[in-house]
């Protein structure tokens, strides 16, 4: 019961909270400006008596169950996506679907046991469960209504699924693309060696490999004060060919640490690109100004802003699971909902694109929604929106 009342005194918040929505879609069109065709994909089955969709193509379910990890090791990180999916939920002020949400408790009984009780209750979409696991065993079967899992699974979606996920290798492959943009295809790469950094560094490389790039060094930068990387720096910067970007995964507080020393072996002067670990342990301007100038993987909305949201300060400010490193699932949250209402438009029309919380976001044949993120930068030690990034 204590838990409910949390859940409807945050429901009303957020509806409060909340500003009208302004989704930009973007998409194909025909020569005389109207929407294309769309495309017949055989992975998804969705109800032909779905009320139909509006000019942009939103076209939510009727009954839309939420599969969360509400108890359980994960349901702290599930608070935020919640929170974040009402605040989406809340801003949009046409027709929306029924809201039912299920505990998984963040295992594969529990995950397997919601969504069969969620179609048996009468939903006609599902978004989640939350955890890879409970993902993957989802993801064994076909799926008896649309799902939009919010993890990658061990295997590719299954058909009537789709996944999405802020995943490092999204951060890795749109690195790539923001070097290669620049002209830089001789890259020195800076890792702490983490899940996050080697799945970003092994997509990164498959990007610039594909385009006639190369990773010409790795350097291992190891725990919370790193030994002095000077000597490797040095020798990485006369190498034959030279060096003509550095990636960063790395966390803030060890990249303050190492950036300096580019300076001081001549590569400071070289584009910096960096994953989203980059804001790890950051906050405090005057020590933050050693990461001016680093473009990194970052959200829409934390770094810039979003219509239709309060911006992230005045969230945080009166809900702790939009607070700090919280931010970032709470975005993911809101996307998630915003999927939801989009999804078959995004599958019958594959050129079409939605900017979220978290970035531009596609949806390919298999069911996998990329993400274009946002790039920001550090400016005496502050977050801003890298202006014109592209790539």
């Amino acid at each position: 019961m204590r838990q409910m009342t949390k859940w409807i005194v945050c429901a009303a918040m957020l509806a409060m909270l909340a500003g009208c929505a302004s989704v930009q879609v973007s998409g194909p069109v025909t020569d005389d400006g109207a929407s294309a065709q769309p495309v017949v994909n055989p992975h998804w089955n969705f109800d032909p008596a779905r009320p139909a969709g509006d000019r942009d193509g939103y076209r939510p379910p009727r009954k839309l169950a939420v599969l969360l990890p509400m108890t359980g090791q994960l349901a702290t990180a599930a608070a935020s996506v919640r929170d974040g999916l009402l605040a989406g939920y809340y801003a949009e002020r046409r027709g929306k679907p029924e809201l039912a949400f299920y505990d998984t408790a963040g295992t594969v009984s529990g995950a397997i046991s919601a969504r069969d009780r969620a179609i048996a209750e009468g939903a006609d979409q599902i978004l989640g469960p939350l955890g890879r696991d409970e993902v993957s065993a989802l993801f064994q079967s076909a799926q008896p209504v649309p799902l939009l899992a919010l993890n990658r699974g061990s295997s590719a979606p299954s058909d009537n699924g789709a996944d999405f996920s802020l995943a490092p290798e999204d951060e890795g492959t749109a690195a790539a693309a923001y070097a290669l943009a620049r002209n830089a295809k001789r890259v020195l790469v800076l890792s702490n060696g983490d899940d996050h950094a080697q799945r970003s560094i092994n997509a990164f490389r498959a990007r610039l490999e594909a385009e006639g790039g190369a990773i010409v060094g790795t350097l291992a930068i190891v725990g919370d004060k790193p030994a002095d990387q000077s000597d490797a720096l040095r020798s990485a910067a006369t190498r034959e060919g030279g060096v003509d970007a550095i990636l960063i995964a790395l966390r803030g507080s060890q990249a303050r640490l190492v950036v300096p020393q580019l300076f001081a072996a001549g590569l400071g002067d070289r584009l910096r690109v960096a994953t989203s670990q980059l804001t790890s342990g950051t906050g405090k301007a005057d020590e933050d100004k050693a990461l001016d100038g680093i473009a990194f993987a970052s959200e829409t909305w934390t770094s810039a802003g979003l219509s239709g949201l309060p911006s992230p300060a005045t969230l945080a400010a009166d809900l702790p699971t939009a607070r700090g490193p919280a931010a970032r699932l709470f975005a993911f949250g809101h996307d998630a909902w915003l999927l939801s209402g989009y999804l078959q438009h995004l599958a019958e029309h594959p050129e079409a694109s939605l900017d979220g919380a978290t970035g531009r976001l596609t949806l390919d044949a298999g069911g996998n929604v990329q993400r274009a993120p946002a790039w920001a930068t550090f400016s005496n030690g502050i977050v801003v929106p890298l202006a014109g990034a592209g790539g």
